[in-house]
């Protein structure tokens, strides 16, 4: 982390230096603005190179394995678990009810079983408990 900061910084201040640079250069007239223009450009587009592949290099989070002896035993059917699954990407219940193709009630349904089941009092709180389980 204390790296990551470090490179941004200097970066930022490569970039102030280079507009310092290029406002003196432009004041007293010794280059153009298309060549201030271009140097600018270039120096963002490798810095933009620099960050993508900084991003594509960092490890994906390890995908946990999901329990389903825990799913089993908690008694969820399967249409619980895929409003579960539901409710944990951040849906509505309308939404959830468009997508698996039920109604806004039936899905409050599923919804209410799976906070008694999950012994939850909100909706976060059942995701939460879930995630702990490593049922989702």
């Amino acid at each position: 982390m204390k790296k990551t900061i470090l490179v941004f910084g200097l970066l930022i201040f490569a970039l102030l230096l280079l507009f310092q640079l290029s406002k003196y250069s432009l004041v007293s007239g010794n280059m153009d603005v298309e060549i201030i223009i271009a140097v600018v450009a270039v120096v963002f587009f490798i810095v933009g190179i620099y960050i993508n592949k900084k991003s594509l290099n960092s490890e994906p989070f390890p995908e946990s394995e999901i329990n389903f002896q825990k799913i089993e035993a908690l008694e969820l059917s399967s249409r619980e678990y895929e409003v579960l699954t539901e409710i944990a990407k951040g849906l509505s219940n309308k939404e959830i009810g468009d997508k698996l193709f039920l109604s806004e009630s039936t899905i409050k349904t599923h919804v209410s079983n799976l906070l008694v089941k999950l012994n939850a009092k909100r909706r976060t709180q059942a995701i939460q408990i879930a995630k702990e389980m490593h049922i989702i």
